[in-house]
């Protein structure tokens, strides 16, 4: 079978909304790469809400098996195959190698048949292969008719910009586009101000509200993680290959309080326990979970006061996701005091500061590059030469692939040549 064979069973049974049927078989075999036949060491093999991990040599036996395995591992697509193919103690699955190059649509971009298409054009004329598309915006708005009833009751549904959710990825799908589910969880105004008693407070005890006037809502709240994780088990459902959260973090705030004393070890409980209890609940559905940081966050030894460290947060996602934005670097980084003037060092040395840091592959890390105009030093156009720079950066280091973010969907051909690609 070919890949995009693989992927479409891998759709078909999320399309099903549910997880195979089990038995009491068992399955042995192997993970290893299409192209070189070698052992993947540490993908993850599914059977149902079942998960194992494979060996050094790509090895695994997982038991309970039902009528389909799914199989991922990072860098590679996911695949689904039929049980049958264990009858074999040898059973091989050939993962084929991919690098997602990804624009960002946001949750009006993606309603918005000019901007839709516009992408969608870039991505057939470009070195493009990739969308991250607001399932939950940045305005806490659920994109989608949802069934989740909390989106109703508080608001979430005022506005709807994708109709038919899984009609969308078949269609991408079709044209071989990788598709990414940007859920944002935490900044949320509908749920913050239809559920006082879930909302960020402020040391007065008014509701928080950030600089663009947003209500938060608190993070330590497992109603909340339940809500966020229902819309990201939809997004699953409909066939989204990866699951992206943002704004999984506390409010970058010092007037804030909690029930709970606002301290670190608080503060990044609630992330790492958010992430295992979504791991845990999007098993079946063999997706790509990944997180997005902030650029800072690759720097500090500590939270940066928002519950986000790299050690806590990579081993429990394929993909860590630094927003590597150049203008996002206000005091610098060290030997660098004005990034915009740096755009591939600032990209790199970030990196290389999560690998020194973690010991992380490159592989689990895709890293958002700056598509918009700066607004913290001197208001330079990023253009051709400052998006091709950041996209080297990420690829001479190694990265999974990358994300262009505008917040206006207004992208265009510079700096994305066909002939520069790499091979997929």
């Amino acid at each position: 079978m070919t890949p995009k064979i693989f992927r479409a069973l891998a759709v078909l049974l999320a399309l099903l909304g549910a997880a195979p049927k089990v038995s009491a078989r068992d399955a042995s075999g192997s993970v290893v790469d299409a192209r070189t036949g070698v052992g993947l060491a540490n993908a993850v093999v599914t059977a149902g809400e079942r998960a194992v991990a494979t060996d050094a040599a790509g090895r695994f036996r997982i038991d309970g098996v039902g009528d389909v395995v799914q199989v991922r591992a990072v860098g590679y697509f996911r695949q689904a195959v039929g049980a049958s193919r264990f009858s074999e103690p040898s059973a091989e699955i050939r993962l084929a190698p991919f690098s997602p190059r990804a624009l960002y649509l946001s949750f009006y971009g993606i309603g918005t048949a000019a901007l839709r298409d516009a992408a969608l054009k870039l991505i057939q004329a470009t070195r493009l292969n990739a969308l991250v598309i607001d399932v939950k915006g940045d305005r806490g708005m659920v994109a989608h008719r949802s069934a989740v009833p909390l989106a109703g009751a508080v608001g979430a549904q005022r506005v709807i910009t994708i109709p038919d959710l899984k009609g969308l990825v078949r269609m991408l799908d079709e044209k071989g586009i990788y598709t990414i589910a940007r859920i944002v969880v935490f900044k949320d105004d509908p749920l913050a101000g239809a559920r006082p008693d879930l909302a960020v407070k402020q040391q007065n005890g008014a509701v928080f509200r950030d600089r663009e006037g947003l209500r938060w809502v608190d993070p330590t709240r497992r109603e909340v993680w339940d809500y966020d994780i229902a819309i990201a088990e939809e997004a699953a459902q409909a066939g989204f290959d990866e699951i992206q959260f943002d704004y999984l973090r506390f409010p970058d705030s010092t007037e804030i309080r909690f029930p709970e004393p606002n301290t670190e070890e608080t503060r990044t409980k609630a992330i790492t326990e958010f992430l295992d209890t979504a791991r845990r609940r999007l098993t079946p559905y063999n997706v790509f979970l990944a997180v997005d940081v902030f650029g800072y966050v690759c720097w500090n030894l500590d939270d940066t006061h928002i519950g986000q460290r790299l050690e806590q947060l990579l081993p429990r996602v394929d993909y860590l996701s630094p927003m590597l934005y150049p203008s996002g670097f206000q005091f610098g980084i060290p030997g660098y005091p004005n990034p915009v003037a740096h755009v591939y060092e600032v990209v790199h040395r970030s990196l290389e500061r999560v690998r020194e840091r973690t010991h992380a592959s490159p592989l689990q890390l895709r890293p958002w590059l700056q598509a918009f105009k700066d607004y913290a030093f001197d208001r330079r156009d990023f253009g051709a030469e400052e998006i091709r720079q950041q996209i080297r950066a990420a690829e001479d280091f190694g990265t999974n692939g990358w994300m262009l973010w505008n917040p206006r969907n207004a992208y265009s051909e510079r700096g994305l040549a066909r002939e520069t690609a790499a091979c997929w």
